[in-house]
């Protein structure tokens, strides 16, 4: 178990009025335990929350006037991440729960459908369950490099294996929509981790539904899961953006700090 301390900062620059939905507040999860936190605005304005339609993710929508814009969120959390053992087992259809069936579906970044022959050729015939999934992490390390800004917010998985290149939300998209392509449920997740590098910004991962239970992956290595705090969970990196802005607003400054206070 680890104690991590978050300060989030968030600085925006608007050239008239603009409405901002914010997804920064670290998740009530079993995995996490919220020991203190505190999001406020300078200058001012009324915050409302509420719930993603996925029932996962806190939302906070709050609306600014013209000139500078600041957002500042902090948490004290702790985080107990389970260890999979290894040996995790890929599960029929059937025995899905039907909540999870949906993750198995192609969607707007993870084209599942468009690589089935990719994913059966490259993973069809090495051993199911966890193994497979390390297998998919791997190949996505040996042969698409971390760059930054090599792609954008509207980057497919299909574009990334076109390009070769991507970064933490392209990796966490890719592993993805191979899991899916051979029918193992899979998920994006998004939190704040402190061994992130380059500059210091919203970490992307991804978690495959094995042996009844969610496991993380992390096909960058930039980070041990068991560091996350996770933030947002979803089909792709639509259901899990830090912010969605409705205006003409600028973002000259962003600094997801995190740091560890206790480790048990």
């Amino acid at each position: 178990m680890k104690t991590l301390k978050i300060n989030c900062e968030l600085d925006y620059l608007a050239a008239g009025d603009a409405d901002y939905v914010f997804n920064i507040q670290v998740a009530d999860h079993p995995w996490q335990t919220i020991k203190y936190e505190n999001l406020r605005v300078t200058p001012p304005a009324q915050l409302t929350f509420g719930l993603h339609p996925t029932g996962l993710n806190r939302l906070a929508k709050t609306r600014s006037g013209p000139g500078g814009f600041e957002v500042r969120y902090d948490a004290i959390v702790q985080v107990d991440y389970p260890i999979p053992t290894g040996f995790e087992e890929e599960m029929p259809i059937s025995a899905l729960p039907v909540e999870v069936i949906p993750y198995i579906w192609s969607s707007r970044y993870c084209e599942s459908d468009a690589v089935l022959q990719v994913a059966a050729r490259t993973f069809g015939q090495l051993p199911k369950g966890f193994r497979r999934v390390e297998a998919i992490c791997i190949w996505i390390r040996d042969n698409i490099v971390y760059l930054v800004g090599t792609s954008g917010s509207t980057t497919s998985t299909r574009e990334v294996l076109v390009n070769r290149a991507g970064v933490c939300r392209d990796f966490a998209h890719l592993g993805i929509t191979f899991c899916r392509a051979l029918n193992i449920p899979a998920r994006f997740v998004t939190g704040y981790t402190w061994t992130v590098e380059p500059p210091a910004d919203f970490h992307a991962v991804f978690e495959a539904f094995l042996g009844g239970r969610w496991i993380l992956f992390d096909a960058t290595l930039l980070a041990p899961v068991t560091d996350l705090v996770r933030i947002a969970t979803g089909k792709d990196a639509a259901d899990t953006a830090f912010a969605t802005i409705f205006g003409d607003v600028k973002m000259p400054r962003m600094n997801p700090a995190v740091q560890v206070l206790a480790e048990a």
